[in-house]
Protein backbone atom coordinates (compact mmCIF):
# COMPACT_ATOMS: atom_id res chain seq x y z
CA UNK A 1 0.00 0.00 0.00
CA UNK A 2 1.36 3.35 -1.03
CA UNK A 3 0.29 6.04 1.70
CA UNK A 4 0.16 10.05 0.29
CA UNK A 5 -0.04 12.46 2.87
CA UNK A 6 -1.65 15.22 0.96
CA UNK A 7 -1.91 19.19 2.66
CA UNK A 8 -4.05 21.69 1.56
CA UNK A 9 -6.32 18.03 0.80
CA UNK A 10 -9.54 20.28 0.82
CA UNK A 11 -8.30 23.08 -1.46
CA UNK A 12 -9.11 23.60 -4.86
CA UNK A 13 -6.15 21.12 -6.29
CA UNK A 14 -6.47 19.22 -3.56
CA UNK A 15 -10.03 17.83 -4.68
CA UNK A 16 -9.01 17.21 -8.15
CA UNK A 17 -5.70 15.53 -6.75
CA UNK A 18 -7.64 13.32 -4.05
CA UNK A 19 -9.94 12.07 -6.67
CA UNK A 20 -7.11 11.05 -9.50
CA UNK A 21 -4.89 9.16 -6.56
CA UNK A 22 -8.62 7.57 -5.11
CA UNK A 23 -8.28 5.83 -9.01
CA UNK A 24 -4.40 4.92 -8.11
CA UNK A 25 -5.05 0.87 -7.41
CA UNK A 26 -3.34 0.51 -3.66
CA UNK A 27 -2.73 3.71 -2.79
CA UNK A 28 -4.17 5.21 0.55
CA UNK A 29 -4.31 9.15 0.66
CA UNK A 30 -3.85 10.88 3.86
CA UNK A 31 -5.98 14.23 3.35
CA UNK A 32 -4.96 17.28 5.81
CA UNK A 33 -6.46 20.60 5.81
CA UNK A 34 -7.76 23.39 8.02
CA UNK A 35 -9.51 21.43 11.15
CA UNK A 36 -7.91 18.14 10.53
CA UNK A 37 -7.60 16.00 13.45
CA UNK A 38 -3.93 16.37 14.40
CA UNK A 39 -3.69 12.61 14.94
CA UNK A 40 -4.36 12.47 11.20
CA UNK A 41 -1.49 14.38 10.33
CA UNK A 42 1.24 12.56 13.33
CA UNK A 43 0.15 9.34 11.35
CA UNK A 44 1.02 11.06 7.89
CA UNK A 45 4.05 12.13 8.99
CA UNK A 46 4.93 8.41 10.75
CA UNK A 47 3.50 6.35 7.32
CA UNK A 48 3.38 8.49 4.11
CA UNK A 49 5.79 7.65 1.25
CA UNK A 50 5.27 10.57 -0.44
CA UNK A 51 3.99 14.13 0.87
CA UNK A 52 2.41 16.65 -1.82
CA UNK A 53 2.70 20.16 -0.01
CA UNK A 54 -0.46 22.24 -1.64
CA UNK A 55 -1.05 24.06 2.08
CA UNK A 56 -0.51 28.08 1.40
CA UNK A 57 -2.29 31.38 1.61
CA UNK A 58 -2.67 33.92 -1.62
CA UNK A 59 -4.62 36.18 0.03
CA UNK A 60 -5.14 36.76 3.23
CA UNK A 61 -5.90 39.41 5.63
CA UNK A 62 -2.77 40.28 6.89
CA UNK A 63 0.43 40.33 4.86
CA UNK A 64 2.15 38.54 7.66
CA UNK A 65 -0.33 35.74 7.17
CA UNK A 66 1.77 35.11 3.63
CA UNK A 67 5.01 33.48 6.20
CA UNK A 68 2.60 31.51 8.04
CA UNK A 69 0.79 29.90 5.34
CA UNK A 70 3.15 29.54 3.24
CA UNK A 71 6.55 28.99 4.89
CA UNK A 72 5.17 27.84 8.50
CA UNK A 73 2.76 24.61 7.19
CA UNK A 74 5.32 23.59 5.18
CA UNK A 75 8.51 24.02 7.98
CA UNK A 76 5.79 22.29 10.11
CA UNK A 77 5.83 19.07 8.02
CA UNK A 78 9.74 19.14 7.22
CA UNK A 79 10.46 19.20 11.13
CA UNK A 80 7.88 16.62 11.84
CA UNK A 81 9.89 14.66 9.14
CA UNK A 82 12.89 15.48 10.50
CA UNK A 83 12.26 14.22 14.11
CA UNK A 84 11.06 11.37 12.97
CA UNK A 85 14.14 10.33 11.02
CA UNK A 86 12.22 10.04 7.85
CA UNK A 87 13.15 11.08 4.39
CA UNK A 88 10.05 10.01 2.27
CA UNK A 89 9.77 12.46 -1.13
CA UNK A 90 8.28 15.74 -0.94
CA UNK A 91 6.38 17.72 -3.60
CA UNK A 92 5.61 21.37 -3.32
CA UNK A 93 3.01 23.45 -5.06
CA UNK A 94 4.96 26.49 -5.57
CA UNK A 95 4.36 29.81 -7.91
CA UNK A 96 5.97 31.25 -10.14
CA UNK A 97 5.67 34.58 -8.41
CA UNK A 98 8.01 32.93 -6.15
CA UNK A 99 10.41 34.82 -8.89
CA UNK A 100 9.04 38.07 -7.63
CA UNK A 101 9.48 40.93 -4.99
CA UNK A 102 5.75 40.60 -3.24
CA UNK A 103 4.47 39.35 -0.22
CA UNK A 104 3.38 36.56 -1.98
CA UNK A 105 6.22 35.96 -4.34
CA UNK A 106 8.92 36.10 -0.89
CA UNK A 107 6.83 33.74 1.00
CA UNK A 108 6.77 31.09 -1.46
CA UNK A 109 10.36 31.48 -2.04
CA UNK A 110 11.35 31.02 1.12
CA UNK A 111 9.15 28.10 1.26
CA UNK A 112 11.34 27.09 -2.09
CA UNK A 113 14.47 27.58 -0.09
CA UNK A 114 12.76 25.40 3.64
CA UNK A 115 12.97 22.30 1.12
CA UNK A 116 16.06 22.64 -0.24
CA UNK A 117 17.72 23.40 2.83
CA UNK A 118 15.84 20.42 3.94
CA UNK A 119 16.77 18.22 1.23
CA UNK A 120 20.61 19.37 1.76
CA UNK A 121 20.07 18.76 5.74
CA UNK A 122 18.76 15.26 5.01
CA UNK A 123 19.35 14.31 1.36
CA UNK A 124 15.25 13.61 1.30
CA UNK A 125 13.97 13.78 -2.91
CA UNK A 126 12.39 16.78 -3.37
CA UNK A 127 10.21 18.44 -6.52
CA UNK A 128 9.16 22.29 -6.54
CA UNK A 129 6.20 22.82 -9.06
CA UNK A 130 6.24 26.56 -9.87
CA UNK A 131 2.65 26.97 -11.23
CA UNK A 132 0.89 29.75 -13.18
CA UNK A 133 -2.53 30.44 -12.82
CA UNK A 134 -4.38 27.18 -12.33
CA UNK A 135 -8.25 26.45 -13.68
CA UNK A 136 -10.36 23.88 -13.79
CA UNK A 137 -13.58 22.42 -11.79
CA UNK A 138 -14.15 23.54 -8.23
CA UNK A 139 -11.79 26.70 -8.29
CA UNK A 140 -13.72 29.05 -6.06
CA UNK A 141 -14.81 31.91 -7.55
CA UNK A 142 -14.72 36.11 -6.86
CA UNK A 143 -11.49 35.20 -4.88
CA UNK A 144 -7.65 34.65 -6.32
CA UNK A 145 -8.99 32.88 -9.69
CA UNK A 146 -10.34 35.08 -12.87
CA UNK A 147 -11.04 31.81 -14.94
CA UNK A 148 -13.42 30.76 -12.13
CA UNK A 149 -15.19 34.25 -11.30
CA UNK A 150 -15.27 34.70 -15.49
CA UNK A 151 -16.98 31.44 -15.50
CA UNK A 152 -19.08 31.42 -12.12
CA UNK A 153 -20.13 35.41 -13.46
CA UNK A 154 -20.77 34.41 -16.83
CA UNK A 155 -22.85 31.39 -16.26
CA UNK A 156 -25.30 33.63 -13.58
CA UNK A 157 -25.36 36.33 -15.97
CA UNK A 158 -23.62 38.47 -13.98
CA UNK A 159 -21.34 41.14 -14.17
CA UNK A 160 -17.27 40.90 -14.96
CA UNK A 161 -14.59 43.31 -14.42
CA UNK A 162 -11.67 44.35 -17.04
CA UNK A 163 -9.30 46.09 -16.45
CA UNK A 164 -7.04 45.68 -19.34
CA UNK A 165 -8.71 43.30 -21.95
CA UNK A 166 -5.09 43.08 -23.60
CA UNK A 167 -3.06 41.91 -20.80
CA UNK A 168 -2.35 38.39 -20.91
CA UNK A 169 -2.00 35.68 -18.51
CA UNK A 170 -0.09 32.16 -17.96
CA UNK A 171 -2.43 29.40 -17.50
CA UNK A 172 -2.39 25.54 -16.53
CA UNK A 173 -5.27 23.09 -16.22
CA UNK A 174 -5.61 21.37 -12.88
CA UNK A 175 -5.62 18.13 -14.86
CA UNK A 176 -2.39 18.43 -16.16
CA UNK A 177 -1.33 19.70 -12.84
CA UNK A 178 -2.37 16.15 -11.14
CA UNK A 179 -0.82 14.52 -14.27
CA UNK A 180 2.24 16.21 -13.13
CA UNK A 181 1.87 15.43 -9.41
CA UNK A 182 0.79 11.65 -10.33
CA UNK A 183 4.27 11.64 -12.85
CA UNK A 184 6.36 12.86 -9.73
CA UNK A 185 5.19 10.16 -7.58
CA UNK A 186 5.13 7.25 -10.19
CA UNK A 187 8.63 8.33 -10.82
CA UNK A 188 9.85 7.74 -7.32
CA UNK A 189 12.74 9.63 -5.04
CA UNK A 190 15.27 7.57 -7.73
CA UNK A 191 18.74 8.83 -6.33
CA UNK A 192 17.16 11.31 -4.33
CA UNK A 193 17.95 15.19 -5.39
CA UNK A 194 16.38 18.50 -5.39
CA UNK A 195 14.39 19.11 -9.19
CA UNK A 196 12.51 21.94 -10.55
CA UNK A 197 9.58 20.82 -12.29
CA UNK A 198 6.59 22.52 -15.20
CA UNK A 199 3.36 21.61 -16.05
CA UNK A 200 2.57 21.58 -19.79
CA UNK A 201 1.36 22.57 -21.51
CA UNK A 202 1.17 26.45 -20.40
CA UNK A 203 -1.53 28.87 -22.10
CA UNK A 204 -1.36 32.46 -22.91
CA UNK A 205 -4.57 34.25 -23.46
CA UNK A 206 -5.50 37.82 -22.86
CA UNK A 207 -8.46 38.92 -20.25
CA UNK A 208 -10.42 40.22 -23.11
CA UNK A 209 -9.70 37.21 -25.12
CA UNK A 210 -10.61 34.68 -22.17
CA UNK A 211 -13.73 36.24 -21.49
CA UNK A 212 -14.68 36.10 -25.24
CA UNK A 213 -14.72 32.68 -24.89
CA UNK A 214 -16.40 31.95 -21.84
CA UNK A 215 -19.08 34.48 -23.12
CA UNK A 216 -19.35 32.97 -26.09
CA UNK A 217 -19.67 29.39 -24.61
CA UNK A 218 -22.84 30.77 -22.83
CA UNK A 219 -23.99 32.11 -25.98
CA UNK A 220 -24.74 28.47 -27.19
CA UNK A 221 -27.95 27.90 -25.40
CA UNK A 222 -29.94 30.94 -27.55
CA UNK A 223 -27.69 30.33 -30.86
CA UNK A 224 -26.95 26.84 -30.77
CA UNK A 225 -23.52 27.94 -31.99
CA UNK A 226 -20.92 25.66 -30.56
CA UNK A 227 -18.08 27.02 -30.51
CA UNK A 228 -15.26 25.13 -32.47
CA UNK A 229 -13.29 23.02 -29.44
CA UNK A 230 -10.02 21.76 -31.69
CA UNK A 231 -7.76 24.00 -29.43
CA UNK A 232 -6.74 22.18 -26.32
CA UNK A 233 -7.42 25.22 -24.41
CA UNK A 234 -10.26 26.04 -25.43
CA UNK A 235 -11.71 22.33 -24.71
CA UNK A 236 -10.17 22.49 -20.95
CA UNK A 237 -12.16 26.07 -20.47
CA UNK A 238 -15.36 25.07 -21.89
CA UNK A 239 -15.24 21.98 -19.58
CA UNK A 240 -14.51 24.62 -16.78
CA UNK A 241 -17.22 26.87 -18.18
CA UNK A 242 -19.59 23.86 -17.65
CA UNK A 243 -18.87 22.52 -14.24
CA UNK A 244 -19.94 26.12 -13.11
CA UNK A 245 -23.14 25.78 -14.11
CA UNK A 246 -25.65 26.46 -11.36
CA UNK A 247 -27.69 23.26 -10.37
CA UNK A 248 -30.91 24.26 -10.83
CA UNK A 249 -29.88 24.95 -14.42
CA UNK A 250 -28.21 22.58 -16.04
CA UNK A 251 -30.74 21.59 -18.55
CA UNK A 252 -32.46 24.47 -21.07
CA UNK A 253 -35.19 24.53 -23.48
CA UNK A 254 -35.32 24.24 -27.09
CA UNK A 255 -36.87 26.00 -29.65
CA UNK A 256 -39.34 23.80 -31.15
CA UNK A 257 -41.28 23.92 -35.10
CA UNK A 258 -44.42 21.80 -34.75
CA UNK A 259 -46.26 20.76 -37.74
CA UNK A 260 -49.20 18.28 -38.81
CA UNK A 261 -45.85 15.67 -39.59
CA UNK A 262 -44.49 16.09 -36.11
CA UNK A 263 -41.71 17.82 -34.08
CA UNK A 264 -38.21 19.03 -35.07
CA UNK A 265 -35.65 21.51 -32.57
CA UNK A 266 -31.85 21.67 -33.58
CA UNK A 267 -29.72 21.23 -31.20
CA UNK A 268 -25.97 22.51 -31.97
CA UNK A 269 -24.49 24.01 -34.57
CA UNK A 270 -20.64 23.39 -35.04
CA UNK A 271 -19.61 25.84 -37.57
CA UNK A 272 -17.16 23.79 -39.88
CA UNK A 273 -18.80 20.56 -38.26
CA UNK A 274 -22.33 21.21 -39.27
CA UNK A 275 -25.27 20.70 -36.89
CA UNK A 276 -27.34 18.85 -35.45
CA UNK A 277 -31.16 17.85 -34.98
CA UNK A 278 -33.73 15.85 -34.10
CA UNK A 279 -37.41 15.04 -35.15
CA UNK A 280 -40.84 13.41 -34.09
CA UNK A 281 -42.62 12.04 -36.67
CA UNK A 282 -46.69 10.79 -36.82
CA UNK A 283 -47.05 7.32 -37.73
CA UNK A 284 -47.84 7.24 -41.38
CA UNK A 285 -45.93 10.28 -42.45
CA UNK A 286 -42.76 11.23 -44.42
CA UNK A 287 -40.46 13.60 -44.12
CA UNK A 288 -37.95 14.62 -46.69
CA UNK A 289 -38.03 14.10 -50.46
CA UNK A 290 -35.16 16.93 -51.33
CA UNK A 291 -32.01 16.76 -52.21
CA UNK A 292 -28.48 18.51 -51.70
CA UNK A 293 -25.89 19.10 -54.05
CA UNK A 294 -23.31 19.16 -51.81
CA UNK A 295 -24.79 18.34 -48.78
CA UNK A 296 -23.88 15.59 -46.64
CA UNK A 297 -26.36 14.33 -43.47
CA UNK A 298 -26.53 11.20 -41.34
CA UNK A 299 -29.55 9.49 -39.87
CA UNK A 300 -30.05 7.27 -37.20
CA UNK A 301 -33.51 6.29 -35.89
CA UNK A 302 -33.12 6.20 -32.38
CA UNK A 303 -36.94 4.93 -31.60
CA UNK A 304 -39.85 3.22 -33.74
CA UNK A 305 -39.44 1.90 -37.62
CA UNK A 306 -39.17 3.66 -40.86
CA UNK A 307 -38.08 3.14 -44.10
CA UNK A 308 -35.09 5.77 -45.82
CA UNK A 309 -35.49 5.89 -49.54
CA UNK A 310 -33.24 7.04 -51.79
CA UNK A 311 -33.91 8.08 -56.24
CA UNK A 312 -30.92 8.55 -58.10
CA UNK A 313 -31.29 11.82 -59.76
CA UNK A 314 -29.07 10.82 -63.04
CA UNK A 315 -31.03 6.91 -63.71
CA UNK A 316 -34.31 7.29 -61.11
CA UNK A 317 -32.93 4.26 -59.38
CA UNK A 318 -34.84 3.62 -56.41
CA UNK A 319 -33.35 1.71 -53.23
CA UNK A 320 -34.70 0.98 -49.93
CA UNK A 321 -33.21 0.89 -46.54
CA UNK A 322 -35.54 -0.60 -43.18
CA UNK A 323 -33.80 0.64 -40.29
CA UNK A 324 -35.36 0.86 -36.59
CA UNK A 325 -34.26 2.23 -32.73
CA UNK A 326 -33.66 -1.43 -31.73
CA UNK A 327 -30.65 -1.39 -34.31
CA UNK A 328 -28.85 2.13 -34.09
CA UNK A 329 -28.03 2.07 -37.31
CA UNK A 330 -26.45 5.20 -39.22
CA UNK A 331 -27.60 5.79 -42.85
CA UNK A 332 -25.37 8.21 -45.09
CA UNK A 333 -27.28 10.37 -47.60
CA UNK A 334 -25.24 11.52 -49.90
CA UNK A 335 -25.41 14.20 -52.73
CA UNK A 336 -27.30 13.85 -55.88
CA UNK A 337 -30.20 11.29 -54.41
CA UNK A 338 -33.49 12.58 -53.51
CA UNK A 339 -34.40 10.75 -50.19
CA UNK A 340 -37.33 10.33 -47.81
CA UNK A 341 -37.59 8.37 -44.28
CA UNK A 342 -41.59 7.48 -43.72
CA UNK A 343 -42.31 6.28 -40.59
CA UNK A 344 -43.81 2.62 -41.02
CA UNK A 345 -44.43 1.85 -37.63
CA UNK A 346 -47.65 2.12 -35.22
CA UNK A 347 -45.69 4.49 -32.40
CA UNK A 348 -44.44 7.93 -32.73
CA UNK A 349 -40.55 8.09 -34.43
CA UNK A 350 -37.89 9.90 -33.07
CA UNK A 351 -34.85 10.51 -35.47
CA UNK A 352 -31.33 12.55 -34.71
CA UNK A 353 -30.11 14.36 -37.95
CA UNK A 354 -26.30 15.20 -38.69
CA UNK A 355 -25.83 17.43 -41.71
CA UNK A 356 -22.08 18.65 -42.98
CA UNK A 357 -23.11 22.28 -42.88
CA UNK A 358 -25.09 24.80 -40.87
CA UNK A 359 -28.20 25.54 -42.64
CA UNK A 360 -27.76 28.87 -44.64
CA UNK A 361 -31.62 30.47 -46.03
CA UNK A 362 -29.37 32.04 -48.71
CA UNK A 363 -27.81 29.13 -50.06
CA UNK A 364 -30.23 26.19 -48.36
CA UNK A 365 -28.70 23.58 -50.90
CA UNK A 366 -31.99 22.05 -50.75
CA UNK A 367 -34.52 20.95 -53.71
CA UNK A 368 -37.68 19.35 -53.55
CA UNK A 369 -37.94 15.90 -55.30
CA UNK A 370 -40.11 13.18 -54.52
CA UNK A 371 -38.44 10.29 -54.31
CA UNK A 372 -41.91 8.33 -55.24
CA UNK A 373 -45.43 9.63 -55.75
CA UNK A 374 -46.14 9.98 -52.06
CA UNK A 375 -46.55 12.80 -49.78
CA UNK A 376 -43.79 15.57 -49.44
Amino acid sequence: MNRVLVTGAEGFIGKNLRLALGREAGTEIIGVDLGTAAAVLERGLDEAEAVIHLAGVNRPEKENEFEDGNVGSLAAVLAGLERRGRRPLVVLSSSIQALLDNPYGRSKKRAEDALLDFHRRTGAAVRIFRLPGVFGKWCRPNYNSVVATFCHNIARDLPISISDPDREIDLVHVDDVVAAFLAALKAGPGPGGASFLSVTPVFRVSLGALAGKIQAFRAVRETLAQPALDDPFDRRLFGTYVSYLPEEEFDYDLAVREDERGALAELLKLGGHGQIFVSRTRPGVTRGNHYHDSKVEKFVVLEGEAVIRFRRLTTGEIIEYPVCGREMRVVDIPPGWTHSIENVGTAEMIVLFWASEIFDPARPDTFAAKVRNEKA
